[in-house]
């Protein structure tokens, strides 16, 4: 056990994370090794730390969550991502999501529509070194010059499947996206069969996510603030 471990009081509680995903039915090894890795009490408010690896939605301030573990080991086994490949992710939230993807050795491009989390997010993933893009926009609609991307994921329910997303993937690449109602939704894996956009659909279980605000998803009066990017290489 190394120094950096002894000094970890979160160790055993990731650790039993990981197993109660292997119970589960998680099987990706990349997955697992990655969310054995990253340390996600960091990205979860102080005073929620202590349940930082239960697995359950956390909230992380204006109305949004990060994902429980099972939903983010869900979603990251669905897009079958690893070295190299690029990845864009609708909705950045605290950050997790982005380090778990590059623990994995992915390229990782996220948006977020909300300034304040998408700081709180660079303030986190910065200070452990994550490589990453990230861009304050409206992520439903995508990051079309940065396009062609092999996996996308999104982190928050649509009410159809976003055609913008579709587009911007390789073919062969796939979109690992909740749709469905407010209260609901279904996640739903797209595969881009071709260059004129064909796909196929694989359903997964039922979820529950906040609703994707934007052009492409849910309206909403909020205003998504400026584009302004930002990256850690």
């Amino acid at each position: 056990m190394t120094k950096t471990r002894l000094l970890d009081r979160y160790a055993e509680a990731r650790d039993d994370m990981v197993k109660l995903l292997i119970e589960r039915g998680i099987a990706d090894q990349q997955v697992l090794k990655a969310m054995a890795q990253v340390e996600r009490h960091l990205f979860v408010p102080l005073p929620l730390r202590n349940h930082a690896y239960d697995d359950a939605a956390l909230p992380i301030g204006e109305g949004q969550t990060i994902s429980q573990p099972f939903t983010v080991a869900v979603m990251t086994e669905a897009l079958h991502v690893g070295d190299g490949d690029k990845v864009l992710e609708i909705g950045t939230g605290s950050g997790y999501q982005a380090a778990v993807l590059s623990a994995m050795g992915v390229r990782v491009f996220t948006i977020e529509r909300i300034p304040s989390l998408l700081k709180g997010a660079r303030n986190v993933l910065e200070g452990l070194g994550v490589r990453y893009i990230s861009k304050l926009s409206d992520g439903s609609t995508g990051w079309r010059e940065l396009s062609p991307f092999d996996g996308i994921v999104v982190a928050a329910g649509a009410p159809d499947i976003p055609k913008p997303l579709v587009e911007q993937l390789r073919v062969g690449g796939r979109l690992v996206v909740p749709v469905g109602s407010h209260e609901f939704q279904q996640m739903k894996v797209i595969t881009k069969l071709s260059d004129r956009n064909d796909f196929e659909i694989t359903d997964l279980s039922d979820f529950k996510f906040v609703p994707l605000i934007g052009k492409e998803g849910w309206p909403s009066e909020r205003n998504s603030g400026d584009d302004s990017s930002s990256s850690q290489s």
